[in-house]
């Protein structure tokens, strides 16, 4: 589903002002809810030529209201000639704290962000969410309690189930468990009460990993490091462990897997086959397994090239915060991992195309399998550069960004008499996803080609002012999810 749109170019967007914030109560019982205000158009319209509408609520049924976020888009739109431009990058960046604060607790601290339209807590989601205000919150203590309350939130979660990726609100919060609608048998067994959906992601646990040596790169602030964000770090080492084995072991036997997802549903992307425990892995291979994708689709190839790349820069970032002061040596055993994943995208994530020449497949399953495509939703290959894993001039990427930015190298590589770009098996085969567009954007060495992505992402928002999940090719007031936050 949902690399939040994180607000119109947000990666690109440097979050330098100090302001002030402040956290409101507001009056929903007479606030529209916002899956039906996001529907229509509202005053005051834009004055360029697209009369794009203004889709930020009220003051007073904001979720989160912050004057540093109200500086920084002044700030920025006071720099953009394209009145269009100027108010979609308004309504986006503002999204997340307008609409997406479900609920916090600035005492604990203690942080409840939803997806958007979905009244849940995806790990992946929620980080990506909240990254784009970090450098603020790095100098404005009130917001600085919002993102290390969603950052305790999510270790809480990783702790007692590190398998799952979208979350019930905490208990403290008085909101009543969502149901999901699904009949899922899943090993280990969790609690519905506080788990929305247990799909095992390995992105899930890089994203709390990101998030939280973001915020610390910015705040410097150790009490990010609790018992349970180290709890949930030890987790998650755990879990790398168990998914790094191969399939069967030294004598050929299956190995029974530690996690297993069966859903009743008659749709292949949303179960994993072989009893729930998703296709064979070789061993040797050393990559840590992943059963669904960033989309919240089940992987073919369990290993998700995008994925362990994600993860490895993540684990390189936070084994060097921990080794200044580890005693325990696991600092020493998060740089190991990280320097044994990242060797092994390269092993078995690089082969060579007959086209294309050395790019990177998108999944593998260490016996020569691999999966050719790249799906809109980040980690994602094209995303590679900018989640800091290689640089956008690599040749590797550079011949890997042509193939999946090709029909005939992707097969969700879509294009319409309106736009072209990537989709995803998640939504419509005949649509495309905003986000990566904004990727291709952001991994853009050539001015013409940004420029043109800048006049697509204005020109297709249904004349909503939104950034939708994903909009059809050639209608772009065809498309999914009116609030998508993410």
């Amino acid at each position: 589903m949902r690399p939040a749109q994180l607000g119109l170019l947000s990666f690109t967007v440097q979050l330098n002002s100090v302001a002030s914030l402040e956290i409101r109560q507001h009056p929903l019982s007479v606030c529209p809810k916002y899956l039906d205000f996001a529907r229509r158009g509202h005053p005051p319209y834009s004055e360029g030529k697209r009369h794009l509408p203004s889709q930020r609520p009220v003051e007073e049924c904001r979720t989160f209201v912050s004057q540093a976020i109200e500086d920084r888009i002044d700030q920025v739109v006071s720099g953009i000639a394209d009145p269009d431009m100027a108010l979609l990058f308004g309504n986006c960046f503002a999204s997340a704290a307008d609409t997406t604060i479900r609920w916090h607790n600035a005492s604990a601290p203690e942080t409840f962000v939803i997806t958007g339209d979905i009244n849940a807590m995806w790990l992946r989601d929620s980080a990506f969410q909240l990254e784009p205000y970090l450098d603020l919150a790095s100098k404005d203590n009130a917001l600085q309690r919002l993102v290390l309350g969603a950052i305790q939130t999510q270790a809480r979660y990783i702790k007692a189930f590190p398998y799952c990726n979208a979350f019930q609100a905490p208990a403290s919060s008085g909101i009543k468990p969502a149901s999901n609608g699904q009949h899922d048998r899943v090993r280990p067994p969790y609690d519905p009460d506080r788990v929305f959906e247990c799909k095992y992601e390995i992105d899930s646990l890089a994203a709390f990993l990101r998030l939280s040596r973001k915020y610390f790169e910015q705040t410097k602030d150790i009490a990010l490091f609790t018992q349970d964000w180290a709890g949930a770090l030890q987790q998650s080492m755990r879990l790398f462990d168990e998914q790094s084995r191969a399939s069967f072991d030294k004598n050929g036997h299956w190995s029974k897997s530690v996690y297993a997802f069966e859903r009743q549903t008659d749709k292949a992307t949303e179960t994993l086959a072989l009893d729930g425990a998703g296709y064979p892995v070789n061993e040797g291979s050393k990559l840590v397994k992943s059963s669904f994708r960033p989309s919240d689709d089940a992987t073919i190839l369990p290993l998700f090239i995008p994925g362990n790349a994600m993860l490895s820069v993540e684990l390189k970032h936070v084994g060097r915060l921990l080794q200044s002061a580890d005693t325990s040596g696991i600092g020493r055993r998060v740089l190991s991992r990280c320097l044994t994943g990242s060797a092994k995208v390269y092993e078995h994530g690089v082969f060579e195309h007959p086209e294309f020449g050395q790019v990177l497949a998108y999944e593998v399953d260490g016996y020569g399998g691999r999966i050719v495509m790249d799906d809109a939703n980040i980690p994602s290959l094209l995303s590679l550069p900018i989640l800091g894993f290689l640089d956008k001039e690599d040749p590797i990427y550079r011949a890997t960004r042509k193939m999946i930015l090709s029909r005939q190298g992707n097969p969700y590589y879509l294009a319409g008499k309106r736009l072209s770009g990537i989709g995803s098996p998640h939504t419509p085969l005949r649509n495309i996803w905003p986000m990566s567009l904004i990727v291709q954007l952001l991994t853009s060495v050539d001015k013409a080609e940004i420029s043109s992505l800048l006049e697509t992402l204005v020109s297709n928002t249904g004349r909503l002012g939104l950034m939708h999940e994903s909009i059809n090719v050639s209608n772009d007031e065809e498309f999914t999810r009116p609030w998508f936050s993410w």
